[in-house]
């Protein structure tokens, strides 16, 4: 895979909730971090998406907010 977005992270598939138009992707990425995507139904059926399948998270952002508690 090559693409030019420079944050790419990859980790394991940990849940999929699927709602009427769109699935939520959990992507365990280690040390306890969770990425969580929000792609369509069908982009889940088309890379065949499942629970326990490797997968990368890509980050694509124009903006970068920081906050702090």
């Amino acid at each position: 895979m090559k693409i030019s977005a420079r944050n790419v992270l990859k980790g394991t598939i940990t849940e999929i909730v699927k709602g009427a138009t769109t699935s939520h992707v959990r992507i365990d990425i280690g040390s306890g971090a969770i990425v969580t995507a929000s792609i369509t139904n069908e982009a889940v059926a088309d890379l065949k998406l499942e629970k326990g399948k490797q997968a990368y998270a890509v980050v694509k952002a124009s903006d970068v907010m920081v906050g702090i508690d």
